[in-house]
């Protein structure tokens, strides 16, 4: 390697750390030191340490009802969304008759973003002029019902997220080597025991791109119920109290920084605990 290969390696490393710091820890990190903070963002900063936390607990009502909502969210996509898309990945992968418009009927709700989907939502669930209703013949307040609209949401919200895991697993399905269900099925595997001894093994890594994007995915919502209610009356998510606290009119930057830092450990919860567990394997 000459001595200008290594400094391309070098600058374009160092860029790409520097963008990552600059970007992404570095707002991160402000955030967690911030939520330590009782300040506007005009006044002088008031260090609170952590009453802000406190405060979460004991006398946000919204912040219990966000972290149930996103649990709960997580929970759909990961048990539900995520197999489904797993299973139409196989399905598709076996060539059946006009796969390709399965799979681009699939995959076209990918390409729209969670706003959309969540107008989406409101012409098919609305009590007025909803087609579930007009089709059903039924009165019931979907997105209105604080009992029920958290649920019609995350199906409209797994609806897209089936087709990108989809997507996802099936590019890792195509890279399986095929001797390897050739093996299987000589040694009198049927196709369950070769897919889930022989084929779902060789996707570790898929599990792990799946696993995070699930994780972002459920953490992140914001849009959809931004775009239904603004994330009120059976909606809270704890991105939409983040928001409202910071770019509301309460101007609590402290306060919401410390809901986007619980955020941050719920989400780093699940990644590192599956990580460590994956590595302890590997070994």
């Amino acid at each position: 390697m000459t001595a200008k290969d290594k400094l391309l390696i070098f600058v374009g490393l160092g860029l790409a750390i520097a963008a990552d710091l600059l970007l992404i820890w570095g707002p991160t990190l402000a955030s967690v030191g911030l939520s330590a903070t009782d300040w506007d963002g005009i006044s002088a900063i008031n260090v609170v340490g952590a009453e802000n936390y406190h405060d979460l607990a004991a006398e946000y009502p919204p912040f219990w009802s966000a972290v149930t909502n996103n649990l709960l969210w997580l929970a759909f996509l990961g048990l539900i969304a995520t197999p489904l898309g797993l299973l139409f990945a196989v399905l598709l992968d076996r060539r059946l008759r006009f796969s390709r418009v399965y799979q681009s009927a699939l995959y076209t709700p990918v390409v729209l973003s969670l706003a959309v989907v969540g107008f989406i939502a409101q012409l098919v669930y609305s009590s007025d002029y909803g087609v579930l209703n007009a089709v059903t013949g039924l009165t019931t307040d979907w997105l209105g019902d604080p009992s029920l609209n958290i649920w019609v949401v995350m199906v409209a919200a797994a609806w897209r997220h089936i087709g990108y895991v989809m997507i996802i697993y099936l590019a890792g399905l195509k890279a399986v080597d095929p001797s390897l269900k050739e093996a299987a099925a000589i040694d009198g595997a049927n196709e369950a025991q070769a897919f889930f001894r022989v084929v779902f093994p060789t996707l570790r890594p898929i599990n792990v791109i799946v696993l995070v994007i699930t994780v972002i995915e459920a953490l992140r919502a914001f849009d959809i119920v931004y775009a239904i209610n603004k994330g009120r009356n059976g909606l809270e998510l704890l991105s939409v109290l983040v928001t409202e606290n910071i770019v509301g009119e309460a101007s609590r930057i402290g306060f919401g920084s410390a809901i986007a830092t619980v955020l941050l450990v719920i989400s780093l919860g699940f990644i590192v605990t599956y990580l460590t567990q994956l590595f302890r394997e590997s070994r």
